[in-house]
């Protein structure tokens, strides 16, 4: 169905698009018609951070910012869906257009923002989410006015607001759509933030009787020096995971490609080799106690393996969804469950 759909979406702005889709996915789930658009994978149960997925595959954060589509997208047959980002105060975000699509190299440049509703607003529809058939993550980030020298504040508030609701907790400090916000993965802001952060967890996890992992997104775009100290302090911190990559501000991969002079964050295909580099770079140099999640240019299930021989315990689709539909989770479970499976072959060779 997804392929008969899409010429008529890509007609759309991309934002217009977007908006679109869920509303139309909201309705086909609600009526009873979801499973139309996509066949469930059969379960594949994966243990990471102590919980256990229904499958490996999962929604990247930043399709539903609000969590106002969560019981829609989990029909759908992720393993997990991530929500967010969320900041503390409600957020319009950059002025329009602020979406375009690449559908020749099969990418997506937003620069959105962090627009959103408010931490107040997810929680009010979080609460009233059934939330069958996967697990949920929350992606917390700060308001664009809010300086870095304070932004631990706006962190731990929504931190504090969502971990009661949360499977796990996400920091974004790696999208490119919020001035200043990637400095915040420069070694002494990260040890100050996260290590704010990590004593705020416990303190939580004592409070409420359970304790919610908390993972940190990195950006894709982090020299080899600063993916060690990035590993260094995350390891010392003792976080829960992380998630390797947001989105990238690299053109290389689309030199002369329409919209490649737009400023943001490029995801989709362009991003894949990147992406999974740095994921590979994080897992050699991080131990073992601390899981990946790889996310960033799935469009296949061959993309899904490549990123869990790369290192990942978990992957993320999103602008995949874009130019493949919601068919794509399936194929990636699928895909994953035969690498699970099949006898070992030796090592999968590197991505260009």
């Amino acid at each position: 169905m997804y392929a008969l759909a899409r010429p008529w979406l890509f007609r759309l702005d991309a934002e217009q698009a977007h908006d679109l889709s869920l509303k139309m996915l909201d309705k086909a789930h609600a009526s009873g018609l979801g499973a139309l658009l996509a066949r469930r994978p059969e379960p594949l149960p994966t243990r990471v951070f102590g919980l256990d997925f229904p499958n490996p595959v999962g929604l990247a954060a930043g399709l539903d910012k609000d969590g106002a589509h969560i019981d829609s997208l989990m029909a759908l047959g992720f393993g997990f869906v991530e929500i967010g980002t969320v900041t503390p105060r409600p957020q319009a975000g950059n002025p329009k257009p602020r979406m375009f699509r690449l559908p020749a190299q099969e990418g997506v440049i937003n620069r959105l923002g962090f627009n959103n509703a408010g931490v107040d607003a997810l929680v009010r529809n979080v609460e009233k989410a059934e939330r069958r058939g996967a697990l949920l993550g929350i992606n917390i980030g700060k308001n664009r006015e809010t300086p870095n020298e304070i932004a631990e504040g706006d962190y731990m508030y929504c931190l504090s607001r969502v971990y009661p609701l949360a499977d796990y907790v996400t920091v974004n400090i790696s999208s490119p759509n919020t001035a200043g916000l990637r400095e915040l993965q420069e070694e002494q802001l990260l040890r100050r933030l996260v290590g704010t952060l990590r004593e705020e967890q416990e303190r939580l996890g004592a409070k409420h009787g359970r304790r919610i992992p908390m993972l940190v997104k990195i950006a894709p775009d982090l020299s080899e020096a600063d993916i060690e100290a990035c590993a260094r302090v995350l390891t010392e911190l003792e976080v829960d995971g992380v998630i390797a990559t947001n989105t990238t501000v690299s053109r290389v991969a689309i030199e002369g490609a329409p919209h490649a002079d737009e400023t943001g964050g490029l995801s989709g295909r362009p991003l894949m080799g990147q992406s999974t580099t740095v994921l590979r770079m994080m897992r050699t140099r991080l131990p073992e106690s601390i899981p990946l999640i790889g996310v960033g240019g799935i469009l296949s299930g061959a993309d899904a393996v490549t990123k869990m021989a790369a290192g990942a315990s978990l992957v993320q689709c999103y602008s995949g969804l874009v130019y493949r539909g919601p068919g794509l989770v399936r194929e990636c479970v699928e895909a994953i469950r035969r690498r699970k499976f099949a006898p070992s072959r030796g090592p999968v060779p590197p991505v260009a």
